[in-house]
């Protein structure tokens, strides 16, 4: 677990930082109740990604992606933003905060009161329609999916929903990815949080930092691609570690 002097070091570059950006994965919302895709208990251990979660395996059969969308929309619907979440926030308040880039798709962090935040791999509560491109965003399409209207229809058209997270074969959001660059060349302090840093191009955007100068602080429980990296590694759960040093 993290070390005293380890934590004291990552306050003190907090305190001085006045740009910081956080980068965030799955790990910082375990502990709202939202397991990692890929650990034991996840989507991807009842569902194959590659029937249920790509591109071309929605257009030809949707019933598939929101059977497993159910599951998902029945553990996102309930969460609520841990004190990870919530400490960032308070980073966003002290005017401390360039933004958040997230491959987070579940909205904890607008719940938890953050509002710059970078979505690369979308909104799971934000969803539009294939035909006419009616947007939705809120609960209410994901409640008629976990009441049993699968796939969701269009009000407008009766074409089908899908959601806006992004799914395997499909490009990451091309002005998010933009956004996400673009700050991780500004920020003078990068806290990366419960990522493994081994999909990119998200992965690529810690030493992007690195490269513009920044500071970097990794924040795991478990195994990360990238320590070499990292001016301060804390092992430990976000929801524990985050509000000891904000």
């Amino acid at each position: 677990m993290a070390e005293l002097k380890d934590i004291a070091l990552a306050k003190e570059l907090i305190t001085n930082a006045t740009r910081i950006t956080a980068l965030t994965g799955a790990g910082i919302s375990v502990d709202s109740g939202i397991p990692d895709f890929r650990s034991e208990g996840g989507i991807w251990t009842r569902y194959d990604p590659l029937e249920h979660a790509t591109h071309d395996s929605f257009l030809k059969d949707p019933m598939k992606f929101w059977t497993m969308g159910r599951e998902l929309a029945k553990v996102i619907l309930k969460a609520k933003p841990n004190d990870a979440h919530c400490a960032l926030a308070t980073l966003e308040k002290q005017n401390k905060l360039l933004g958040i880039i997230t491959q987070n798709i579940d909205n904890l962090h607008q719940s938890a009161g953050n509002q710059r935040v970078v979505e690369i791999r979308g909104n799971y509560l934000r969803a539009y329609c294939i035909e006419c491109e009616r947007e939705y965003f809120g609960d209410e399409v994901h409640q008629r999916v976990v009441e049993g209207e699968i796939p969701p229809i269009c009000e407008e058209c009766g074409g089908v929903l899908k959601s806006e997270a992004v799914l395997f074969g499909e490009p990451l959001l091309k002005s998010a990815m933009a956004k996400a660059i673009e700050i991780s060349k500004e920020t003078d302090l990068m806290l990366v949080i419960g990522t493994s840093l081994q999909i990119y191009p998200a992965a690529y955007l810690p030493q992007l930092a690195k490269k513009s100068g920044a500071k970097i602080i990794l924040i795991t429980l478990e195994g990360i691609n990238r320590v070499d990296i990292a001016d301060i590694l804390l092992r430990g759960r976000a929801s524990e570690i985050l509000p000891q040093i904000v």
